[in-house]
């Protein structure tokens, strides 16, 4: 009988967390947050997650109430706050309801003080609006990447025809890829589609950094940032798995996540390459000077994404920044240095910074006289420098820098 009264206790406590306990959550793992940020600690989502691993308590209904109050509250701020709590009461100062929740209750943030200071309101820290401003991002463009991105997913080409691929919802078809985008929230993991290989989820703006590539079947195409494959296996599919696709990148962890992905896409990887950084044209020696095409999709701050990770922009520093930019030479001259005459190297970066952009390509060319720039076409963009750059305020994509260069 006991028993049966635990479990039964157990199955309400489940079903009903208070709204205000709800929000003492969210502060709760706001303070984790903001703790991992400043120390450069495991990212949000993985908090979230083993924050809830310790909770079972919390019914599903809730632990998706918290998440997303969580993400509100970061996408609110723009200094990185004092506390989960003086980020919290941010958020409160234009959301009544929020803040009547403040009450005290059993579980409950306790009540408002009337000497606490809420946190700042803003789309990034101050340092971070001043580098977007000096890159023709301005404050209203700047306020697109606090909003919530939309989910987009790829039709793989290898396994499906786009135009008549049935999905179990329909989508909004987008320019220049075979593309189609959903509320976020969408839950296209648990379609057949997706566990078959039929789709995959990659941001609008990823697809036409692919697309702008212009991979073709039979090239000899290197990968040299590839990751986990997302970009990789969109490459095999434009090139209808006819040709040479080598996938490379220094973290093993990432990079063993491609053979899986590969496999369900149907995607034909010819080889993947563990580089060891600092000495990556050794183990690349074979392929000098023989790819049509490389692509370096590079490491960055991330400025573009922050609409799908939101507390990166509390970990990016300008120190962080230089780090970035230097490897992004270091790679496009690694790069340069496997392009067979008359190829190409493609430079993309999901950054909004001119410094890890334009700036970048300019520098690149002037030390390397035997590549010139090439125009990049494409349904939606800007033109920034010798590239293109997509950002959420004018083109509703992730913010991203494209440039591509051929070899004399």
């Amino acid at each position: 009988m006991r028993n049966a009264t635990v479990g039964f206790v157990n199955f309400i406590r489940r079903c009903s967390m208070t709204p205000a306990a709800r929000v003492q959550a969210a502060i709760e793992l706001l303070d984790q947050i903001i703790e991992a940020a400043r120390g450069q600690g495991a990212p949000a989502d993985r908090l979230i997650a083993a924050y809830f691993k310790q909770r079972r308590y919390a019914g599903s209904k809730d632990r998706r109430a918290v998440r997303e109050l969580v993400y509100r509250v970061v996408r609110h701020c723009g200094e990185i706050p004092a506390s989960g709590r003086a980020a919290m009461l941010a958020l409160a100062q234009s959301d009544p309801a929020l803040r009547d929740q403040f009450d005290g209750s059993a579980h409950g943030p306790a009540p408002i003080g009337a000497s606490e200071k809420p946190a700042q309101h803003g789309a990034a820290p101050s340092w971070l609006l001043d580098a977007l401003r000096a890159s023709d991002i301005n404050a209203e463009q700047a306020t697109a990447l606090m909003d919530r991105a939309p989910l987009d997913i790829r039709v793989n080409a290898l396994k499906s025809d786009p135009a008549a691929i049935d999905l179990p919802e329909p989508g909004e078809a987008m320019a220049g890829t075979p593309g189609l985008r959903y509320d976020a929230g969408t839950r296209v993991e648990e379609w057949p589609h997706y566990r078959d290989g039929l789709i995959e989820v990659q941001d609008h703006g990823s697809q036409l950094a692919c697309a702008a590539m212009r991979a073709a079947p039979g090239e000899t195409v290197i990968d040299l940032c590839a990751g986990a494959g997302g970009k990789t296996l969109a490459l095999a599919a434009a090139m209808n798995n006819r040709g040479t696709l080598i996938a490379c990148d220094t973290d093993r962890g990432r990079l063993a996540k491609l053979a899986p992905r590969a496999e369900r896409a149907g995607a034909a990887i010819a080889d993947t390459i563990l580089l060891d950084p600092g000495r990556e044209l050794e183990a690349l020696a074979d392929h000098a000077t023989a790819a049509d095409l490389v692509l370096v999709d590079a490491p960055c701050s991330g400025t573009g994404t922050l609409r799908r990770k939101p507390e990166a922009k509390w970990r990016i520093t300008p120190d962080a920044l230089s780090r970035y930019t230097g490897v992004q030479d270091r790679l496009l001259d690694i790069a340069a240095a496997l392009v067979r005459p008359g190829g190409r190297l493609g430079f993309v970066t999901c950054s909004l910074l001119d410094d890890e952009g334009a700036a970048r390509i300019k520098a690149f060319l002037e030390r390397n006289p035997r590549f010139a720039a090439k125009t990049i076409e494409l349904p939606v963009g800007s033109a920034r420098g010798d590239g293109v750059r997509l950002d959420p305020f004018h083109h509703g994509t992730d913010g991203f820098f494209i440039a591509m260069m051929r070899a004399a």
